[in-house]
């Protein structure tokens, strides 16, 4: 089994902002594999389903972003998985111009609260991720503005693009080729 999380804040309020882009990408993967995400478990919307021949389930932890953790430890405790092969985190960067990806096996939180939250609850910053750009934060802007705002038209379309290259990348983590979604999307 799978766990693939995305990352972002629960409520309408916080629909299609750069926070909510691991959100948009759990979306599209339930769209595409028609897979229910809506129940209620560990702190997360949840919904069980096959992508690539493997069982996965999809998660939007609930708890908002900075306590990300809390949710993503309680479902890997709960399906006993392991998060170094079992779990896949897709999450907003704002290092990343909009549209673009970067897939990682492991790594550091990199200022990321969510990331840092699950880190510290799992104990490990040994899983997998794809980060989805959302583009700097403009000078003299405040960082949660920034994060909590939404696209412009034009960055929206570029981001709508890196929603189905993520989803793509995700497609091949599942089926064990991370070197092969780096190679693609890096």
């Amino acid at each position: 089994m799978f766990l693939i999380v995305g990352l972002g804040n629960p409520g309408k309020q916080y629909e299609n902002t750069r926070h909510n882009v691991g959100f948009d990408v759990i979306d599209a993967m339930a769209d595409k594999y028609n897979i229910t995400v809506e129940s209620r478990k560990n702190k997360a919307l949840c919904g069980k389903g096959v992508i690539a021949g493997r069982k996965v389930i999809l998660a939007k932890p609930q708890t908002y972003m900075n306590l990300s953790g809390e949710s993503v430890a309680e479902l890997l405790h709960y399906y006993k998985l392991n998060p170094t092969d079992e779990l896949l985190v897709i999450y907003d960067d704002i290092s990343l111009a909009p549209g673009r990806l970067r897939v990682r096996a492991k790594g550091s939180a990199g200022g990321h609260n969510g990331i840092k939250s699950i880190i510290a609850m799992c104990g490990t910053q040994e899983f997998q991720r794809i980060k989805v750009g959302v583009g700097e934060k403009p000078k003299g802007w405040d960082l949660a503005d920034h994060v909590l705002g939404h696209f412009s038209s034009e960055e929206r379309a570029e981001v709508e693009d890196a929603v189905a290259k993520a989803l793509s990348a995700a497609e091949l983590i599942v089926q064990e080729e991370i070197d092969r979604a780096m190679n693609l999307y890096n």
